[in-house]
């Protein structure tokens, strides 16, 4: 059994002691992802379809980085701060995950880290 630590610089870089991902075998955990644009470190402005376009091209690039895609995803779970913001949320996320459909919860929280409206991990596989 092999445990790996994922890092990129295609993707934010964790605001605490974690990892952006583990992989276990051919499973990859991702860390909770919020819309902070890696470029710039700075939560990406615009509405909630922007920040959710931003965390799941974050998690693609962490995926990538383990020999993995959102194609792979086998499991998400998207925390909201106000559940309003559900349909816009389903819009944007429908466009990443027309082929492959995964398991997912959604839930309101009354706060995020940094603030943030949104945020997303997820569970996939590796084919590496």
């Amino acid at each position: 059994m092999q445990k790996n630590i994922i890092k990129t610089t295609k993707a934010p870089q964790a605001i605490g002691p974690y990892s952006q991902a583990v992989q276990w075998n051919n499973l990859v955990f991702i860390s909770g992802q919020i819309p902070i644009d890696p470029g710039s470190g700075e939560i990406v402005k615009g509405d909630i379809q922007e920040q959710t376009k931003q965390i799941l091209e974050n998690m693609n690039n962490v995926l990538a980085a383990g020999g993995s895609s959102l194609d792979n995803v086998l499991r998400i779970t998207i925390f909201l701060t106000d559940l309003d913001d559900y349909a816009a949320v389903n819009q944007m996320y429908a466009r990443f995950f027309e082929k492959s459909k995964p398991a997912r919860s959604t839930v309101q929280v009354s706060r995020l880290p940094m603030n943030v409206k949104i945020e997303i991990d997820a569970i996939a596989y590796s084919d590496s």
